[in-house]
């Protein structure tokens, strides 16, 4: 099964909690801390394997987590770091963030690889809070959670050209004449319904790969028919070999086709006008096709570049291929991200852009409810069993003005501050 769309759960791993301990040390009087610190957690990371061509192993699992670190030890003995946890992916893999649909990576070279879902950091031990006011803290941080999202995984077949037409003008038929791909040929629509990939190679040595994608119709930019399945594919291809049934034996206007498809191509995406692009009059050993082809020329401009075949007779393909090769050559590659998205973090994460946040709304009950990534991490972050770490945390709240805020809310002393399941009484 060729399965080319999955959404999948990734989240990093958990650092390792710090500890509290203390030297014990016959002869070594007023030890001191001596809590190491947690590992940090793994990140979950996407890299790209050239033997896989479809994302058929994302349809039996698709929640991954990656190890979290191991926790700090006494005598300053650190945690180790948990290894990072690899996920292969074919070449052309898009992927997405299904909340914000920002585009996280394009993963196309073999070996390519980035960070999806980072490690939390570990937490510190309490030698790391001794100060000559406060020499033996009992304090330490607990490991800082993995970040944790939802993203779509997109395949777009990496192509360098891509074959668009009605369904049953004949593209199939001409990638299985022109390279060794067997694609299933059958005498009615939609018979492809799944992308077709050759190697074609022109008779002097050059080669290329060909795609055959599955047929358009009017619509199919929002969906209709086999819609967005066929025209992500079309996105990866450097140039459209625009394929035309001249012969009308279906009793369609060829110049009305190649107004439709081309208007389908760009409603999908605009982008897919700037490709350079190939007509392909196909049939041409049809009786009516000479008279539609010399109507059809009549209508477009005088450089469009049309090529004459019939892909059953195998007349006219050398110069086309010849022509695809040439435009190959000097054609470059098409992103898929904007090189000014490129210039910025690929790898978009929450904490990065908005770290200090936070929002606080009212509750049904009139409780006040306190949310943002940072208060919420921090949270996760604390050792509520010491009196000493729930000062600290008190400290840091007053320090990001949620205390001011919640007195600007109209909070006063003995209402309900909500922070994710858990609850406090505030004390002004």
């Amino acid at each position: 099964m060729f399965v080319d769309h999955v959404k999948v759960y990734v989240r990093g791993g958990d650092g390792g909690d710090g500890m509290v301990a203390f030297r014990r040390e016959k002869y070594v009087p007023n030890g001191g801390p001596a809590g190491g610190d947690g590992g940090k957690g793994g990140n979950i990371v996407f890299i790209v394997e050239e033997g896989l061509r479809t994302l058929m192993d994302f349809r039996y699992k698709r929640i991954f987590k990656a190890e979290r670190g191991t926790h700090g030890m006494s005598a300053n003995k650190h945690g180790a770091k948990a290894e990072d946890t690899l996920i292969k992916v074919p070449p052309g893999t898009v992927v997405k963030d299904v909340d914000t649909g920002e585009t996280i990576a394009d993963l196309v070279e073999h070996g390519q690889t980035a960070v999806i879902a980072k490690g939390g950091r570990g937490g510190r031990g309490n030698s790391r809070f001794a100060t000559p006011a406060n020499p033996a803290p009992e304090l330490s941080e607990k490991g800082e959670p993995g970040f944790e999202r939802n993203v779509i995984l997109e395949l777009k077949v990496l192509a360098d050209a891509g074959l668009v037409g009605f369904p049953s003008v004949g593209k199939s038929t001409l990638l299985s004449v022109v390279s060794a791909a067997k694609p299933k040929i059958a005498e009615y629509h939609f018979t492809t319904i799944v992308p077709n990939l050759g190697m074609v190679e022109t008779e002097d040595q050059r080669s290329f790969v060909m795609a055959d994608l599955p047929g358009l119709i009017e619509g199919a930019h929002e969906g209709i028919g086999l819609g967005h399945q066929f025209l992500r594919h079309i996105e990866r291809t450097r140039v459209i070999i625009h394929v035309i049934d001249m012969s009308a034996l279906e009793g369609r206007d060829p110049y009305e086709d190649y107004v439709t498809i081309n208007e389908e191509l760009k409603q999908y995406n605009m982008r897919l006008t700037e490709r350079p692009q190939l007509i392909v009059a196909n049939k041409m050993d049809m009786p009516d096709s000479e008279e539609n082809l010399k109507k059809f020329r009549e209508k477009l401009p005088e450089d469009a570049r049309i090529f004459p075949i019939s892909a059953l007779s195998r007349k006219g393909l050398s110069n086309l291929l010849f022509a695809i090769a040439d435009i190959i050559e000097v054609t470059p590659e098409f992103p898929m991200i904007d090189e000014e998205e490129a210039s910025e973090s690929t790898v978009l994460y929450k904490h990065e852009s908005d770290a200090d946040g936070f929002d606080i709304s009212r509750g049904p009950d009139g409780a006040f409810i306190l949310t943002g990534y940072a208060i919420e991490r921090m949270f996760k972050m604390t050792d509520f069993s010491r009196e000493d770490s729930i000062r600290r945390f008190a400290r840091q709240m007053r320090g990001m003005g949620i205390d001011d805020a919640l007195r600007d809310r109209g909070a006063e002393n003995g209402d309900t501050v909500r922070l994710l399941e858990f609850e406090f009484e505030f004390m002004d």
